[in-house]
């Protein structure tokens, strides 16, 4: 089953950083194309960064150079630094699969971490 248990979210202001970190309860992590994803209420989930198999880094443009994702595959936990945050980098930040993405809101999402930048 997949699951997964995001944390590490919270308020900061413009400028701070947050290290976000997703484990995977089940099985998948190794073995997939993991991403991070964020959701602001006026917008659908988007892709923020994923790391694959071999460790091959995307980023979304907006984000480049300022957040790293990484990976740990015998915690099975993928972490999300973020520097230099943006008012505009305020939302829910959930990991996924980067396969089951495409299925929107029926893929298994967990409950996500907040992120907050405000001053």
């Amino acid at each position: 089953q997949v699951q997964f248990v995001e944390s590490g979210g919270g308020l900061v202001q413009p400028g701070g950083s947050l290290k976000l970190s997703c484990t995977d309860t089940g099985s998948i992590f190794s073995v997939y194309t993991m991403g991070w994803y964020r959701q602001t209420p006026a917008k659908s989930r988007s892709m923020v960064a994923t790391i694959g198999r071999n460790n091959n880094t995307d980023y979304a443009k907006s984000v480049k150079g300022r957040f790293t994702i990484s990976k740990d595959n015998a915690k099975k936990t993928m972490f999300l630094q973020m520097n230099n945050l943006k008012p505009e980098d305020t939302g829910v930040y959930y990991c996924m699969a980067d396969y089951l993405w495409p299925l929107g809101d029926s893929a298994p999402w967990g409950q996500g971490t907040q992120v907050t930048v405000s001053s």
